[in-house]
Order: C-alpha cells, then structure tokens, then sequence
C-alpha cells in the first residue's frame, strides 16, 4: 500500500490528543516512514515508532532526541514493549488481530487510541484484498470495548481529484475509532475540565471536541 508524508485526516481531526498537554508520550506503531511520527515530533511529543522495515527506521533517525526507534517483527517476534503505556497510540493503514489487545492495553490511564485502517468491502476496489488485514463489520469498535468511544466511522470514503492521503485511486473501506481511557479518580480533575484531561473527579468531564 502506498502512502505519502500527508498525515491521516482522521489523526489530524483528533490533534487535541497531544496538543496543549505536557510532556506527552506517543506511540506510533507500525510507523512506516513515520508520516504521523514525524507531525508528532514537530510538535515536541516524545515519540516511539515500531517497525519491521529497517530502511523505513533508518530513515527516521536523528530527527529529534525525543524519537524513539524500535525494529521488530510485532506479528512473529515478542511484544517489544513490554508493559508501557503511551497518552497517545497511533495505529493506521494496520491491523494483525493478534495485537488488538496489546495495542488497546498500550493506552494510559487518560489517553488516547486513534485507530484507522481498511475494512471489508476494499478487496472489491484495490489493496489489500487478503481478509486476514480487513476489518469486519463493527471489529474496529467491539475491540476498543474498555474505552470511552469518542467517535467511531464505518464506511466508503471517497476519493475526490482521483486519490487521498493513502495512494488509494477509487476511495477506500475503512473503519476508524478515537477513544480515551478515561481516569475518574477522586480529585484528578481539573475546574476546567479541560479537554485530554482524561481524569475528572465526580461531576467534572473532560470536553472532547468533536470538531
């Protein structure tokens, strides 16, 4: 599948994950040549990107101090991580179902899981077309079950002018889903109730913005 450095639409939609928060971690698994790894780092989020592909790796390096580069094979070797957890992880254009809980267990108490990638009904337009790589109906959102749903998209995205951010001709099958562990300890809270808190004592919410 080819991509090019233009972040995802729906990781850019979802920006106040990281922005106005500080000293925030950020994952970015299966990171490719980093399209999103790269937007975080820009903005001073300490990052980590996991991927089989040295070259791709090795394409990323010196780009900041806060960048963390790990290659491994996340479908045939251990989980590289052991058991970190991150206020932002970024999964796009991936999917080795396998890993779905990891990938939901990766997110802190107060952050963020931002998940886009194809689902059935793509092998009908284009790549890919193996099932083991495409979401079923509804898999996205029964994975992320634990998490407070945010949004959540399944459906046809067109590609108006002929193409979009992923290389994709006639549009793509995708499902999509932004959710927060929410962390409602006594106290936690904030008066403002400001959005990202992810942490609200009794009658304080966070406000996620929608738009």
């Amino acid at each position: 599948m080819s991509t090019t450095s233009f972040p995802s639409d729906w990781v850019l939609r979802w920006a106040q994950a990281w922005r106005d928060r500080d000293g925030i971690t950020a994952l970015d698994l299966a990171c490719g040549p980093g399209r999103h790894l790269r937007l975080l780092a820009g903005e001073g989020v300490a990052v980590t990107g996991v991927d089989r592909d040295a070259a791709a790796l090795a394409s990323l390096a010196g780009l900041s101090d806060q960048v963390e580069l790990i290659q491994a094979d996340i479908e045939q070797g251990p989980w590289p991580l052991a058991d970190r957890a991150f206020d932002v992880v970024l999964v796009t254009n991936y999917l080795w179902r396998p890993l779905l809980p990891r990938v939901v267990e990766a997110v802190a108490p107060g952050g963020w899981l931002i998940y886009e990638t194809f689902t059935d009904g793509q092998q009908t337009i284009g790549r890919p077309a193996n099932p083991d790589f495409l979401l079923r109906p509804g898999e996205l959102l029964a994975a992320v079950d634990g998490l407070r749903v945010i949004a959540y998209e399944d459906g046809f995205i067109e590609s108006p002018g002929g193409g979009t951010e992923d290389g994709a001709v006639n549009g793509r099958h995708v499902q999509r889903v932004a959710a927060v562990r929410e962390n409602r300890r006594a106290g936690a809270a904030t008066a403002s109730g400001q959005a990202g808190d992810g942490g609200a004592s009794p009658g304080v919410y966070p406000r996620y913005r929608l738009r």
